[in-house]
């Protein structure tokens, strides 16, 4: 493929093609270890993991009441309850003990009157509801029962995934190294700290990096490269020698100083420059020394964009687990949303309270307060030009995936 800065871009790619090609350029990561489970949030297992330890490992009362022989009860009512003796220690016939939801059930003890099925005078209790063995009491392993599998490989393990494994006895697992991805901001105009007048504060590395965390990978974030071909080559080059994935930010359109594309034919292949969404339309992708190399656009919005639709599948392909959903719900549109056919646009929406919502911007693809502002966004397919207000749309609200 020929990047000709006089012709502007000489093919654009659908969304769904170019993701296809990337993630058949990905190869998984491979590495696997073991990690305590306390330590092994977010990571992705390798192999099965099966119940070391019955939940509960005992029986315990599921109401608040007395444990007391089901026996004892039979032929209670309220006409003609059942007189019983409190004790505090096993029981024998003819006794009860005071017990609270979750305590161990007392030797002698199978089942637990309810404390709304007792009367308390001179000393006594009398049972009105007769019970059946095991009544109102949490068998071993009711919640899980020893040796029941917990989780498949590709499970990457969640807060409650944590929780459970602890509360089973499962004290380590074999997880798989995340993949490393090497993060380079290019272009002349980035620094790091303050900036003075034509410069600009360098966010968009630092905003991918954060996002291909949460995403399950491992950021490396490199210093600022500046729109020098040799220095750019050789940053991608010795990234592409560590690193699983290496995106890059900036430099990927047609302009003179976006010289991505041909850094890519030069040291590797190109094989996607210019996808068909908005905003994001600069993305392309290549492969040096076997490595994927993903350029993102400049442009904050762009940036977030071609990292939501092609880094995190990626990242999720390298990694071996299925990337978690993107939260989505309904609402009705109070605006217009115009869209270019054939070009998979993604709107910028905030909640305009009564499940509708507002168009916020479909251009302004510089302004990234728009994303901190919108609930989300709306995706309109290639196939449909634009919707009208009063349509009813899903919103994806792609920040909050996991």
């Amino acid at each position: 493929m020929t990047h000709d800065h006089a012709t502007g871009f000489g093919s654009v790619t659908r969304l769904a093609d170019a993701r296809e090609k990337l993630l058949s350029v990905v190869e998984p990561h491979g590495p696997t270890g073991r990690v305590e489970a306390a330590d092994a949030l977010g990571r992705v297992l390798s192999g099965t993991v099966d119940a070391e330890r019955p939940v509960p490992h005992f029986e315990r009362a599921a109401m608040d009441g007395y444990a007391v022989r089901a026996a004892d009860t039979h032929g209670a009512s309220e006409r003609s309850p059942r007189r019983l003796d409190p004790t505090t220690d096993d029981i024998a016939s003819g006794e009860a003990v005071r017990i609270n939801t979750g305590q161990p059930l007392p030797e002698g003890a199978d089942a637990v009157v309810m404390i709304e099925d007792i009367t308390e005078r001179d000393g006594v209790i009398d049972v009105t509801s007769a019970l059946a063995p095991g009544e109102n009491v949490s068998p071993v392993g009711e919640d899980v029962p020893e040796g029941r599998r917990l989780f498949d490989p590709g499970r990457r393990l969640d807060p409650a995934d944590i929780a459970l494994l602890r509360a089973t006895g499962v004290g380590s697992v074999v997880v798989r190294d995340p993949p490393t991805v090497g993060v380079i901001p290019t272009g002349e105009e980035l620094v790091e700290g303050d900036p003075d007048r034509g410069e600009i504060v360098e966010t968009n590395g630092t905003m991918v990096a954060g996002l291909l965390e949460q995403w399950g990978g491992q950021a490396s974030k490199g210093g600022i490269v500046t729109d020098d071909f040799d220095r750019l080559a050789d940053a991608i080059r010795t990234a592409a020698e560590t690193d699983d994935l290496v995106v890059t930010t900036g430099g990927s359109s047609v302009g003179d100083r976006d010289l991505l594309p041909d850094v890519l034919e030069s040291v590797g292949e190109l094989y996607v420059h210019g996808v068909a969404i908005k905003p994001g339309h600069p993305l392309g992708f290549g492969v040096v020394g076997g490595t994927p190399i993903l350029a993102l656009p400049g442009y904050p919005v762009s940036c977030i964009v071609g990292a939501t639709q092609l880094l995190r599948p990626a990242i999720a392909r390298a990694g071996e687990f299925e990337p978690a959903p993107i939260h989505t719900r309904e609402a009705e549109l109070t605006g217009k949303i115009a869209s270019e056919p054939g070009v998979r646009t993604f709107v910028r929406v905030v909640d305009a309270g009564e499940g509708r919502v507002e168009p916020l911007r479909v251009a302004g693809a510089s302004v990234l307060s728009s994303i901190t502002d919108a609930d989300g966004w709306v995706v309109v397919p290639e196939s449909v030009e634009g919707y009208s207000a009063g349509e009813t749309v899903t919103i994806e609200a792609w920040r909050w995936t996991d």
